[in-house]
């Protein structure tokens, strides 16, 4: 458990995905950025065969929780995607050079029991991070699917609701945020699954 791999991967297998800016600069600047990216995982998860179970958009970094449906590995999604998203990128802001941090980070997500508590912290990366104190106003993420204000398709939201309301994970995510300060031990679990610069 907890334990970051490269390049093993296999069908039915779950990911946490994640990466920030080279540098610590903004992968996304405007919204039309934010759109044209996930417009790109919609075309890139069917040709790669691949589920979104989760995702969180931030201006200087990402996170997703990804399910392999194939033996199409999920690192060529990525490749793909953000080999398309870097063209665009560079192209619109007249630059050139790496856009993303290296390699993007990834970790098997070993026991379906964390996957829960991880879209949580995933959808609350907005709070944490400070880019806004309100979760509801915060498009760039698929918590508004998963507590039932927005009508999107692009996340496999039964995997981590499953027989859960959306009120429900409501409540459940809203109350990591104090539950973070008060049990740290259980946050301490999770963030195994977390690159140590933004646990």
């Amino acid at each position: 458990m907890g334990k970051y791999y490269r390049r093993n991967y296999y069908q039915g297998a779950y990911y946490h995905i994640y990466n920030k800016g080279n540098a610590g600069q903004n992968i996304f600047n405007k919204d039309e950025d934010y759109i044209f990216y996930l417009k790109k995982v919609r075309e890139f998860k069917e040709r790669h065969k691949i589920t979104v179970i989760c995702y969180c958009l931030l201006p200087d970094h990402f996170h997703s929780i990804i399910r392999q449906d194939s033996e199409i590995p999920v690192s060529k999604f990525i490749l793909s995607l953000h080999t398309s998203y870097v063209l665009y990128f560079n192209q619109k802001y007249e630059r050139t050079g790496h856009l993303f941090q290296g390699r993007f980070q990834v970790s098997n997500i070993e026991e379906d029991k964390y996957l829960l508590p991880l879209s949580s912290y995933i959808h609350l990366n907005p709070i944490v991070h400070r880019v806004t104190n309100d979760l509801y106003k915060y498009p760039w993420s698929s918590y508004l699917d998963y507590i039932g204000k927005r009508a999107g398709t692009l996340c496999e939201k039964s995997v981590i609701l499953k027989d859960k309301t959306s009120d429900w994970y409501r409540k459940f995510t809203e109350e990591k945020i104090k539950e973070r300060m008060k049990y740290p031990e259980f946050w301490e679990k999770i963030s195994k699954f977390l690159p140590r610069t933004m646990a």
